[in-house]
């Protein structure tokens, strides 16, 4: 019998990753990861709909990306989506898209909408498996459109919230300028706490002792942090990050211009012009982390994408 692979596709509002996978008896082996940005969310905020050519940009890549896992043998498929697909009017053309593409894989297989809980529970799953890490641990998935915070112990999940505020949903709603404004960073700032004071109601910070950041946000903001010319995945997962560099860094985001943003190193051209917005996001959660006694930010690779494949090399399926 060959060897399952598996292929996770994880659709946010920002962008669309790939992850392929085998499984063998020790665990998952990665074949293939991959992210574009396609900016699902263009406008959703505004309209409560999907622009005609954000959906073609997610097209275009999911076409791809099928083809990719069907050469590296996929033969079962999972795709999430996210914050961006909850709430829209035209959300039927997207699951359309996508079941016609992943058809190819397996028919009948379409985008799944999850909850913000279960969102939370596979990047829990997912960022904290093989990272050594003090329990309880806060693992925090800041994406465009949502942040997902979960705190767990011993690889279970105590508490779970997803909280509406993202990198393009803050930048959409309020930071208009380039570089934001003072006013604009003041009502974005607003928007964040009060979200934030929501989502600690639910997940407390009290007694965590390790935050694990997931994402591109985080994972762009470590690659700065340390000093990196270009973006190098193996060098930031498990990075650490002291919380008064995380803060200055975030500050000074906020402060350039996308053209500035764009001329660092291992900023991602997609990223640049919401970067301040996720910048700010985790200034505030730094802040809260800060006051409960935790120095660092723990940056993962892994996340959502790892926790949806290792779902689907553990389900059995008839025949095989």
């Amino acid at each position: 019998m060959s060897p399952l692979v598996v292929a996770a596709i994880d659709c946010g509002t920002n962008s669309i990753r790939l992850y392929v996978a085998r499984a063998t008896e020790a665990g998952l082996v990665e074949l293939h990861r991959e992210m574009r940005i396609v900016r699902l969310g263009q406008g959703v905020d505004a309209t409560g709909e999907f622009a005609a050519e954000a959906l073609e940009r997610v097209r275009v890549a999911l076409d791809d990306y099928v083809a990719t896992a069907r050469e590296l043998g996929a033969t079962r498929v999972r795709m999430v989506a996210t914050s961006a697909a909850r709430d829209v009017a035209n959300r039927d053309v997207f699951f359309a898209l996508t079941e016609a593409a992943l058809a190819a894989i397996t028919p009948g297989a379409r985008a799944e909408v999850i909850a913000g809980t279960e969102e939370a529970e596979l990047s829990y799953l997912g960022a904290t498996v093989g990272l050594a890490a003090a329990d309880p641990t806060l693992v925090v998935d800041l994406g465009g459109g949502s942040t997902e915070l979960v705190v767990g112990s011993d690889g279970a999940v105590a508490h779970a919230f997803s909280a509406d505020i993202g990198c393009v949903r803050i930048t959409e709603r309020a930071l208009h300028s380039d570089p934001p404004t003072a006013a604009e960073i003041a009502t974005a700032t607003g928007h964040i706490d009060a979200a934030l004071d929501e989502a600690t109601g639910v997940v407390p910070l009290d007694g965590v002792r390790t935050w694990i950041g997931v994402a591109g946000t985080f994972t762009t903001l470590a690659a700065l942090a340390h000093g990196l010319s270009e973006y190098d995945p193996a060098l930031i997962h498990g990075s650490r990050v002291p919380l008064d560099d995380l803060t200055a860094l975030c500050h000074r985001l906020l402060g350039m211009t996308s053209a500035e943003r764009l001329a660092l190193g291992p900023m991602h051209p997609g990223r640049a012009d919401v970067i301040g917005g996720g910048a700010l996001v985790a200034l505030r959660l730094a802040a809260r982390l800060g006051a409960v006694g935790v120095t660092e930010l723990v940056v993962s690779e892994h996340d959502i994408l790892d926790g949806v494949a290792m779902g689907l090399a553990a389900v059995p399926v008839a025949g095989n």
